[in-house]
């Protein structure tokens, strides 16, 4: 009994120190900075929590291989292998990269949702929801083109 209970102790102080490590160092820039780096819809999306509208977007039909990066920064967000078409409007996902993504809640326009964003620059990308396909993780991050770009593989 007192070696599980040292056990849970150990792992209650080192799992914090492994999160911590995890952690991206963020990105500081003034609003003049963001303007002058980033086209004006990029802006409008990952500063101003501004949403493209839908079917417009650069990627939403888009599934060659390779990652999805913020446009604010870089930040590898999504490997394509996990992007799917669900007739949305914009670019879905069922999962990000490990540690780049911060969850917010978000009470705007009457309404509950999580917010994603870049855990790097927080730069807005749009709303994860639980209605993605349910044989994979169940979510679908639904993420304005406008704050992407694409690498290939």
């Amino acid at each position: 009994m007192k070696i599980h209970i040292s056990i849970l102790l150990i792992l209650f102080f080192l799992i914090p120190l492994t999160n911590q490590s995890q952690k991206t160092e963020k990105m500081i820039k003034s609003d003049k900075e963001w303007r002058i780096s980033l086209d004006e819809m990029s802006y409008q999306v990952l500063r101003k929590s501004y949403t493209e509208r839908p079917f417009t977007g650069e990627y939403n039909l888009h599934f060659q291989e390779g990652y999805y990066s913020c446009k604010g920064c870089n930040q590898k967000l999504f490997e394509s292998n996990n992007k799917y078409e669900s007739n949305c409007g914009w670019p879905s996902f069922d999962q990000a990269i490990p540690g780049t993504i911060d969850y917010v809640k978000d009470y705007s326009h009457n309404m509950f949702r999580i917010e994603v964003k870049c855990s790097k620059c927080d730069g807005h990308l749009g709303h994860v929801f639980k209605d993605g396909p349910k044989e994979t993780t169940g979510k679908r991050y639904c993420i304005n083109s406008a704050a992407l770009t694409f690498k290939d593989k």
